[in-house]
């Protein structure tokens, strides 16, 4: 005779360890709450499909925040509303996993509407499951985009007034109008009929990206009885009698049978290195005068810099020359800008990476190597610095030296070599000289190059040679 045993699908965890407190056995979800239910079906549809090794769910912030707790899958948190964001940047680097992002109705309709909207523009090839229960469950019941009209909650004590409020965005059928998403569906979690139905629909949306269809978005109308101030049943009721009369269930998308497959190319891929010269048009450049090879010693390669002053030192397009001469040398690069909210007088940093690896991220929150051109800056970042790692400063403008004793200290008077130069604006192109003289990360002739790039006046060459072959020339001085 057979036995059908009905146990927890083997993607949630036995007991949730990661859960704080003592109970390990229960969920953070109110009695009631819809949350669960949608796991579990997410959960079984993983197991059965034979998905869940290669899962990854992202979880921004909302009351589904804590899904980590249960999914035995890669999980990621995320800032609110930025989901399908990070989700793009995974799954492009990832292409052969499942990348999932669960997102309630406040995050994805309000704050990360943006990102949502043009994730499924671009059709990437993510699945969004899309919990509405038309308030801000985790912060209180506040009234949220999905609200209906006349609906009473935290900041709409007299009921959505569209005269005041605007009316209920609907988030379906908004996508569904978009040429690249390729299944969208909006289903409900009122009654066993329909949970059966939200079973077809997330199993549809993970079959519509493991068949490298594109964007899928299932919409789930979800019970919130403690937001609602109702008790379980009739949330559910309500669900079933009010929420879908405003939110119609079903099919808004679906050209899953015809759409060819097409899968994101493996980023490890990539075109060599001789493949980018040519579309730069450095070939012809490199074959008249070959850029000589760089030797750094062990402690400055593959650096990360952040540097760092105020805005008009030239911090940003510092960086963007070390970017491009790291690029011609042969490196992987990166270069991410962090403007301060003054245009000329405010604080300006950036990060770059030179990397003989894939850059992971551009992000570098313990550089290796810090150049420091205001004493704010110094101040802000020296603690931040690897030990082992570099420190330049500008030394005629920071009237005391870094206090760290692990790091090696470079202090270079940049903006007085620049001024006895006649233009303090080149003092960037000193402090830049005297860091490839000191590290040997990039040639003289790669910033050579990369100066006409990235600093377009070209009556500024010259000087900016000279600046560069003054600020090597101080290094030198310095060992002797």
């Amino acid at each position: 005779m057979a036995v059908e045993v009905l146990k927890k699908p083997r993607t949630f965890y036995d007991s949730y360890q990661r859960k704080p407190g003592t109970d390990k056995i229960t969920t953070h979800y109110c009695p009631g709450c819809g949350h669960g239910n949608l796991h579990k079906l997410i959960a079984e549809a993983l197991d059965e499909m034979g998905l869940s090794d290669r899962t990854i769910f992202i979880s921004p912030v909302g009351c589904s925040v804590f899904a980590y707790y249960y999914f035995d899958v890669g999980n990621v948190q995320v800032a609110h509303g930025r989901a399908p964001a990070a989700a793009t940047g995974i799954k492009r680097a990832h292409p052969d996993k499942i990348v999932i992002t669960y997102q309630g109705d406040g995050d994805l309709a309000a704050i990360g509407w943006n990102n949502v909207f043009h994730a499924a523009n671009r059709g990437e090839h993510i699945t969004v499951f899309f919990v509405n229960n038309a308030i801000y469950g985790m912060t209180g019941s506040q009234m949220a985009p999905t609200s209906l009209v006349g609906q009473k909650t935290m900041t709409s004590p007299r009921g959505r007034d569209p005269r005041n409020e605007g009316y209920p965005i609907k988030v379906c059928e908004i996508l569904s109008v978009l040429e690249s998403p390729a299944y969208i569906e909006r289903v409900s979690l009122a009654d066993t009929k329909s949970i059966n139905q939200t079973r077809k629909a997330v199993r549809k949306a993970l079959q519509c990206q493991v068949d490298g269809k594109g964007f899928s978005l299932v919409e789930v109308l979800s019970p919130c009885p403690t937001g609602w101030r109702m008790e379980p049943r009739d949330a559910k009721r309500w669900v079933a009698d009010v929420l879908t009369q405003n939110f119609k269930l079903g099919v808004f998308k679906d050209v899953t049978s015809e759409r060819a497959p097409y899968f994101f190319k493996d980023p490890d891929g990539a075109p060599p290195f001789d493949e980018i010269k040519r579309i730069l048009g450095w070939e012809e450049k490199e074959k008249e005068s070959p850029l000589p090879k760089v030797f750094p010693s062990p402690e400055n390669r593959n650096p990360q810099f952040k540097i760092a002053g105020f805005g008009g030192q030239g911090i940003l397009v510092l960086g963007l020359v070390l970017a491009e001469a790291g690029m011609r040398q042969g490196y992987q690069v990166s270069w991410l800008p962090s403007y301060g909210p003054e245009m000329r007088g405010g604080t300006a940093n950036c990060h770059v990476i030179l990397s003989d690896s894939k850059v992971g991220s551009p992000l570098v929150s313990r550089p290796t190597v810090l150049i420091a051109q205001n004493r704010p800056s110094l101040e802000k970042f020296e603690s931040d610095v690897v030990p082992g790692g570099l420190i330049l400063y500008e030394s005629s403008l920071i009237d005391r030296p870094p206090q760290r004793s692990d790091v090696r200290v470079l202090p270079v008077p940049a903006a007085k070599l620049a001024d006895d130069l006649g233009d303090t604006r080149v003092s960037n192109m000193v402090a830049l000289g005297a860091l490839i003289e000191y590290t040997c990360v990039v040639s003289k002739e790669a910033v050579l190059q990369a100066i006409p790039i990235s600093v377009p006046r070209k009556d500024f060459y010259e000087l900016n040679r000279k600046a560069l072959e003054t600020g090597m020339e101080y290094a030198r001085s310095l060992k002797k």
